[in-house]
């Protein structure tokens, strides 16, 4: 006699991605895992007096969405500290910063903002010593922006870390230090404000509530110098983790991992080792982005580099013949070239599974040598806010705006599109918005494959396509029920979510 499912979801429009035309009624769910796909009658005849069974009322159900390239305990801090994503200009955002500041008292604890955009406002600038001095003059003040690239400090972090910052990455105006920072000059500020491990299980607790809210299932977790990798497991261990994490090392991290024998895809249950994680390069929004052709709004600049060409080419030599993925963070086409340049001197970079992160601006050679290679295009799509005219990368590249994020031509050259959000912002329906009308009509993806890439091709930059990124018997139960169909739909991004299920649990709920 079959075994009754532990749930049904029925009454449902079920689509397993795999045929854009092939859709389900109702789907039953045993010990984690799909056990049956299709009409209404035949799935509910597995439901047992112990089986929940949910009428969907006609909702989609969908594989769960893989974010494939995020930092979760940032998504935290955002939720803890200073949300500086919902500042429309600088007086929006030290206004939410004085907010933190007196939650916190003058105890002289650091006053923490993050995910400000100034390219959104009126006045396009970033946020400076005397802007944060505003704030306080007694307390450390950091407002990250949302790259993570550029931040602005108050004049207590120089006179406290600027000896210890990269001269490099401190701008200075008549010598003097402006409080605008960027790559490694950051550094020393994630070094000094790592929560510890109770915070950081507060923060993650956070994140993945908000990230479950969403309809992510699992993340690929971008992770240095933190707490985060002994946090999943704690939470993992106490049955309190509700993601699927699979955590990407910072090559920090490379001869720790390597010396106690730790590879990709080791691990079992909800937490696995993914790649070793580098830099190439830095962002546009910091005009760090390592280009070919200068910047349209700096025309002595073309960027830098974070990690030079040769300690690159060394550190994918080393790490793939000791057998780990390599993801590399490369925004400009002179650093896709190189990362690309690197990855074809490895014995076999397709069955590595190797991922250039972000591709924000890739030549045509370049899409012709990720598909020749194998290579995994690890692409945010929410940056496409940025694409219009008047937006970021129009103030930066000019006409070579709407050359950016081109998931079209990727797609049909063959290259596996992994959808991620990077945190700006996590949120999967935004992502697959965006990309189903790109600034570029030539560059949109139609709503299957977008959703593709948010579910089967997470999963396959993962190495999980067996289990997710479907909806099939065999398959993990890792689902989200859309109040409405996103194929139909006149705004994908604020279709609602109504139920998200992990390991055939239901971690978040919103059913009327």
């Amino acid at each position: 006699m079959t075994a009754a499912a532990d749930l049904v979801l029925t009454n449902a429009e079920v689509h397993t991605l795999e045929s854009p035309d092939e859709t389900h009624e109702a789907v039953a769910i045993r010990d984690g895992d799909v056990v049956r796909v299709g009409r209404a009658y035949d799935v509910e005849l597995l439901a047992g007096v112990e089986t929940r069974v949910v009428d969907c009322a006609g909702r989609v159900v969908l594989p769960g969405f893989v974010d494939a390239h995020t930092h979760l305990p940032n998504v935290g801090r955002s939720l803890v500290h200073a949300d500086l994503s919902k500042a429309e200009s600088v007086d929006d955002a030290l206004e939410l910063l004085g907010e933190r500041a007196n939650e916190l008292g003058d105890d002289g604890e650091w006053i923490l903002g993050f995910g400000y955009d100034e390219s959104t406002w009126d006045e396009s600038r970033y946020l400076t010593r005397e802007d944060l001095d505003s704030v306080s003059d007694t307390a450390p003040v950091v407002a990250f922006r949302e790259d993570l690239h550029t931040a602005g400090v108050n004049s207590v972090v120089l006179d406290r870390f600027r000896d210890e910052m990269n001269s490099a990455g401190v701008q200075t105006e008549d010598g003097e230090p402006t409080g605008v920072i960027v790559e490694e000059a950051i550094d020393v500020l994630w070094e000094a404000t790592e929560p510890d491990r109770e915070e950081m299980a507060e923060l993650v607790r956070a994140a993945q509530e908000y990230a479950n809210a969403r309809g992510v299932t699992g993340v690929h977790d971008m992770v240095r110098g933190s707490r985060a990798p002994e946090v999943y497991r704690d939470l993992a261990a106490d049955g309190e983790l509700d993601l699927r994490v699979r955590i990407n090392y910072w090559s920090d991290h490379f001869d720790a991992l390597h010396e106690v024998g730790l590879r990709t895809n080791h691990g079992d249950g909800l937490v696995s080792v993914g790649g070793i994680k580098t830099f190439t390069d830095g962002s546009f929004g910091g005009r760090t982005a390592k280009v070919t052709e200068p910047y349209a709004d700096a025309p002595d600049e073309t960027g830098q580099w974070v990690v030079s060409p040769d300690e690159l080419h060394e550190l994918v030599a080393q790490a793939d013949e000791a057998g780990y993925q390599l993801t590399a963070h490369a925004i400009g086409d002179e650093a896709i070239d190189t990362v690309l340049d690197a990855y074809e001197e490895t014995a076999d970079p397709e069955t590595a599974r190797h991922r250039v992160e972000h591709v924000e601006l890739a030549s045509d050679e370049a899409i012709e040598r990720f598909a020749k290679l194998g290579v995994v295009a690890s692409v945010q799509p929410n940056f496409l806010k940025w694409a219009d005219e008047g937006g970021l990368y129009d103030t930066r590249l000019g006409e070579r705006r709407l050359q950016t994020n081109r998931y079209r031509d990727l797609l049909d050259a063959g290259v596996t599109l992994a959808f991620g959000s990077d945190c700006m912002p996590l949120g999967p329906l935004l992502g697959v918005d965006l990309a189903t009308d790109h600034p570029n009509p030539e560059q949109s993806l139609s709503v299957t494959e977008a959703l593709r890439a948010y579910t089967s091709g997470g999963a396959y930059a993962g190495f999980d396509e067996q289990r997710l990124g479907t909806v099939e018997p065999g398959a993990a139960a890792d689902l989200v029920v859309l109040d409405e169909s996103p194929w139909g739909a006149e705004s994908i991004r604020d279709i609602g979510v109504a139920m998200t299920v992990v390991e055939g649990r239901v971690v978040f709920e919103a059913l009327d």
